[in-house]
């Protein structure tokens, strides 16, 4: 048994950690999350340390094009500094391998209802969701749910971020347009 509670509105995968991501109008999800996210870091050239959005804000900025090369001239260029991409061994996922974020929660922070330390403006989130009578993601915490064939469960809210983060229960391919089903 399950309900339909919306719909996906927007997919998004951001091939490199930090960065900017790319809307998509479907992918294919694992048990890591969407195919390609976050396959790569931006690391110092010298150092071999991870650079992140955290100690340099200005990687938000940056929209990876594919091409590694090119990709890593930008950013030194943007950076002031020498940077490479470095292919991650496994997706470089904070907290769980799908961020899911609701357009009312969109709307919710706009009217201030903001976690502090959060973006409201960009909240990265891998499926942005047009959720109908009047849904809360927040109240899905230790639910499941179904999108497209893709089954998650919702593990927790981010401390920092709007939505909700989830595992793949069972994977599966995630489209815009596709129905989210809460399960029973």
């Amino acid at each position: 048994m399950s309900d339909v509670v919306g719909q996906v509105a927007q997919v998004s995968v951001y091939p490199v950690k930090s960065l900017a991501g790319r809307e998509v109008p479907a992918a294919e999800v694992d048990d890591a999350g969407l195919r390609g996210d976050r396959a790569w870091s931006v690391v110092d050239a010298d150092t071999g340390e991870r650079v992140t959005v955290k100690t340099t804000p200005q990687l938000s900025s940056v929209v990876p094009t594919g091409d590694t090369e090119a990709d890593t001239i930008t950013l030194t260029e943007v950076l002031g500094r020498p940077v490479r991409l470095a292919a991650s061994a496994a997706p470089q996922v904070d907290a769980a391998a799908v961020h899911l974020v609701s357009r009312s929660a969109i709307d919710r922070a706009a009217g201030g209802d903001v976690p502090e330390g959060c973006s409201a403006d960009d909240p990265r989130a891998n499926l942005l969701l047009q959720l109908s009578g009047g849904q809360d993601e927040r109240a899905w915490v230790g639910r499941r749910l179904r999108v497209g064939t893709t089954e998650l469960e919702v593990v927790r809210t981010p401390k920092h971020c709007l939505g909700v983060y989830a595992e793949v229960r069972t994977p599966g391919r995630v489209a815009e347009g596709d129905q989210v089903h809460l399960l029973d």
